[in-house]
Parts: C-alpha cells; sequence; structure tokens
C-alpha cells in the first residue's frame, strides 16, 4: 500500500512539472479538502456523479466510499497516464473511467447511457485557464446536471468565481486551510438571474 502511495506521489509530480497548468498542484488533495468539498452531497439521492480532473483517484476513492451502491461515478480525465493508473488500480464495477474532456461531458453521459448528473466534482485548475474555457466548462457542467444538482469546484485561487457566479444563481464559497496549497472551494447550483 505504501508502495503504490509512493508511485503515485511521484506520478502525480511528474506529470505536474510536465504540465503545471493542468494540476493547479504538486501533491494531492489531502483529506481535509476531500471532506470539505463532499460536505455537500446528499448521499442518498445520488445516483450519477461525474468527476473531472481525478489525477490519481484521492477524491475518487472516498465518493466511492460513500456512494449508494445503485450509483454510478464517471471521471473524465484528459491525462492518459491517470486514466491507465485509474482503470488499473480501482475494481468497482460503478466506476466509468472516460479518456476526454470537461466540456463534453454532456455527450459522456449520453454515451453512457446516463441521465443527467446530480453532482459534478471539479479539480482541473479553471483559474489558470482562459475566460472562455472557463465558462465551456461552467455553462456544459450547468447543463449536464439535473435539477437539484450541484457542481462542487475546488481551486488553488479564485480567478474562476466570476465565471461561476455569472453561470450559476448560487454560489457559495468555503475555504480548507489545512490543504497544501491552501485551497478554496465553490458550491454552484441552480440557473443564473437574468439581469
Amino acid at each position: 500500500m505504501r508502495d503504490s502511495r509512493a508511485s503515485e506521489a511521484l506520478l502525480f509530480a511528474g506529470n505536474f512539472l510536465r504540465d503545471p497548468y493542468m494540476l493547479g498542484s504538486i501533491v494531492p488533495s489531502s483529506r481535509f479538502l476531500v471532506n470539505a468539498v463532499l460536505a455537500s452531497v446528499e448521499w442518498s439521492r445520488a445516483r450519477v456523479i461525474v468527476e473531472y480532473g481525478p489525477g490519481v483517484g484521492t477524491f475518487t476513492a472516498e465518493i466511492l466510499q460513500r456512494m449508494r451502491s445503485d450509483a454510478t461515478l464517471i471521471v473524465v480525465e484528459t491525462n492518459l497516464d491517470f486514466v491507465k493508473l485509474l482503470r488499473g488500480a480501482i475494481s468497482d464495477s460503478r466506476l466509468v473511467v472516460a479518456h476526454d474532456s470537461a466540456e463534453n461531458v454532456q455527450e459522456i453521459l449520453e454515451s453512457r447511457g446516463a441521465p443527467r448528473a446530480d453532482y459534478i466534482v471539479s479539480g482541473v485548475p479553471l483559474g489558470s485557464m482562459p475566460r472562455w474555457m472557463q465558462s465551456v466548462i461552467a455553462i456544459a457542467s450547468k447543463d449536464a446536471l439535473g435539477e437539484r444538482g450541484e457542481f462542487l469546484v475546488y481551486q488553488f485561487t479564485s480567478r474562476v468565481l466570476p465565471v461561476l457566479r455569472e453561470t450559476f444563481q448560487s454560489v457559495r464559497r468555503g475555504f480548507e486551510l489545512r490543504n497544501f496549497p491552501p485551497a478554496q472551494f465553490f458550491v454552484c447550483s441552480g440557473e443564473p438571474v437574468v439581469r
């Protein structure tokens, strides 16, 4: 177990050094951040959960542990190293690993015959992306959510906050200072208010 954690940490750090804008942090998320982000999930009603940027599966493993036995978790990852790791390391029939991009979330759900998502959890560093790409992902996520769905976003910067506020009616913000680096998270829901 310790050897696999060490190799996951090395894989994560190596990918961060190759492409820091796609990971946002050199180390995986802490249990404090995982618990803070997942605190708003109503596990009893969550049937379809999507995770963007699962990396080495820190959030993935915890979501699988907490979710219903008849729920589905679809993880969307662009990095082939992480896709291979997840497919080989986690054996759970509720898990679907999609080698794709978050902007294609609706097509990914449709291709698997899944209804709209109850929750979308995103660790993708949206703040380091151009604003137009932040908007594309935020809008695609809103459109892929069910009526009471929530978009749960954790970041190391607040640069994505204006786009989230433009896209969702409600955006609640929290901080987790025990994570390294300290992180903030956003719970987004509802249609935006037309101005």
